[in-house]
């Protein structure tokens, strides 16, 4: 099979030639292609209408796909397991970095922000969900970007390109989280490359199975651990009080409640960037969608996480802020005492591993679908399926934990990958998604509702495009911080990197 093939095969629709018949045109390109009497818009329409609905009509096309064929049926996820597998997302070690970014922007800026960007992160989601609905046959968010701009064989290949690298870094962090944690519960027992390999070769077996059904069952293990992680921390920082375990303490806790004086652009827009960067996890969603048996039914699974991390974001932002103030730090566990810090850390192992897994599988499905697709490798229980899995598995791992140990200022180029990614993938692929969600009835004899909701969108691009530009540049300027203050570690080190 030519590579020509494979990217024709990874494609979420043939496009309509002259000679197809109505009824399969329409098909074959989700219902948005005139059919007899009904207009391109009309068709539209009628299908965004029943995805609003919640009518996932055209499921045929998504069946043509393989996804409910063969001796392995993927379609089988009810929403209480996407929510486990958006629980198992969302709840992570991310949120014990809220109570820094409250330092930073003050106890009303940092609510203000984790609110504001939440509800911008709800509707966004519910925008890729409609225009999941109404292309049912897409499968991974490289599906999403070549539906979306134009139909393009290169908006495959760069969003294709984005999804790999942007889970493969987190990947990479994930196994010096890992390290990170194994150094602090043994005291430094061993070199951190062997904690971090340990960890690496335990994620990649998490990820052998082949549904997202299975990764979401890790899910709830993921979050009730870390819940526990998050109660401990709560617990721990009231029992400790205003006492931070941290050199310098010499004056009494103080908070603000808005940016402390002297906060530079950088550090301000760096804590509001935390607050982003823990929120997108769009890139993910339309790879659970493919697999759930009734598409319809994500917002249930969206509304109940958005729940829990509101819930979850500003309380643990507010409690330990308000305990530790000015000597609050990434994460909150570094203020506690050291017999505190290893009981939370402990839960929140298995959290990293986990979460690890889940954006491993979605980029190894992605690998995967792209090498068998249209084969019966994809959906059957082959010798050369199985490999080709495991081959995506674990070329993902390695390349991650490679990456991961390999350049000196991995955090903070972390942080530039995020400012990269997540102004598309969390901002202006959604304004985009709008826009082909109702061309034609965005302004003109529009209601005054349908046009302050335009308006909102075109604020959304906006704010995409600020995160993409400034983000990029606060993350730069860290890194060469990171250089002037000596804190860039060496590549591959056995050196202690516990917090």
């Amino acid at each position: 099979m030519t590579l020509v093939g494979r990217f024709r095969r990874s494609m979420p629709a043939a496009e309509p030639t002259a000679e197809s018949s109505g009824d399969e045109t329409s098909q074959a390109s989700g219902g948005m292609v005139a059919n007899g009497s009904e207009t391109e818009r009309e068709k539209g329409a009628a299908n965004l209408d029943k995805a609003e609905k919640g009518d996932a009509a055209s499921v045929d096309v998504v069946a043509a796909e393989q996804q409910t064929g063969g001796e392995i049926t993927y379609r089988t996820m009810s929403w209480q397991k996407c929510a486990a597998l958006l629980f198992g997302e969302y709840v992570c070690l991310a949120i014990m970095s809220f109570p820094w970014a409250f330092k930073t922007l003050g106890m009303a800026g940092g609510i203000l922000s984790t609110l504001g960007l939440g509800l911008f992160a709800l509707y966004t989601s519910l925008t890729l969900h409609k225009y999941c609905m109404l292309h049912p046959h897409m499968l991974n968010i490289a599906d999403f970007g070549y539906q979306l701009f134009g139909k393009h064989w290169l908006a495959y290949e760069l969003t294709a390109a984005a999804l790999v690298l942007n889970n493969t870094f987190i990947q990479g962090l994930h196994t010096l989280t890992g390290s990170e944690i194994l150094n602090v519960l043994s005291n430094h027992g061993t070199c951190t490359l062997v904690f971090s390999i340990v960890i690496m070769i335990a994620c990649f077996l998490l990820t052998l199975p082949r549904k997202m059904e299975n990764v979401a069952i890790m899910g709830i293990v993921s979050a009730i651990s870390m819940g526990i992680a998050l109660l401990t921390l709560l617990i721990f920082t009231g029992i400790q009080g205003k006492n931070p375990v941290i050199e310098g303490f010499d004056e009494p806790v103080r908070i603000t409640a808005w940016a402390p004086e002297g906060t530079t652009f950088v550090d301000g827009f760096n804590a509001f960037l935390n607050i982003v960067f823990t929120w997108v996890g769009q890139i993910c969603y339309p790879t659970f969608i493919a697999e759930m048996k009734e598409p319809a039914d994500f917002p249930k699974a969206l509304y109940a996480v958005t729940v829990m991390e509101f819930t979850l974001f500003t309380l643990v932002g507010i409690v330990v802020y308000y305990y530790f103030g000015q000597y609050t730090e990434a994460p909150a566990v570094a203020t506690l005492k050291p017999v505190f810090k290893k009981i939370s850390f402990a839960f929140v192992l298995p959290t990293t591993i986990i979460i690890g897994v889940i954006y491993a599988a979605v980029v190894a499905k992605y690998l995967f679908h792209r090498f068998t697709f249209g084969t019966k490798h994809y959906n059957n229980h082959t010798v050369i399926g199985w490999a080709t899995w495991t081959a995506c598995c674990l070329g993902t791992w390695v390349f991650g934990w490679v990456i991961g140990e390999a350049v000196p200022f991995f955090s903070v180029l972390l942080s530039l990958m995020s400012a990269l990614f997540d102004g598309w993938f969390g901002f202006i692929f959604w304004a985009a998604a709008y826009r082909e969600l109702y061309k034609g009835q965005l302004w003109v004899r529009q209601s005054i509702l349908r046009k302050a909701e335009t308006i909102f969108n075109i604020f959304i691009f906006f704010c995409g495009l600020f995160v993409f530009g400034p983000g990029t540049y606060t993350s730069v300027e860290a890194i060469i911080q990171s250089y002037a203050t000596g804190s860039v570690k060496t590549p591959f080190t056995c050196a202690n990197n516990a917090v």
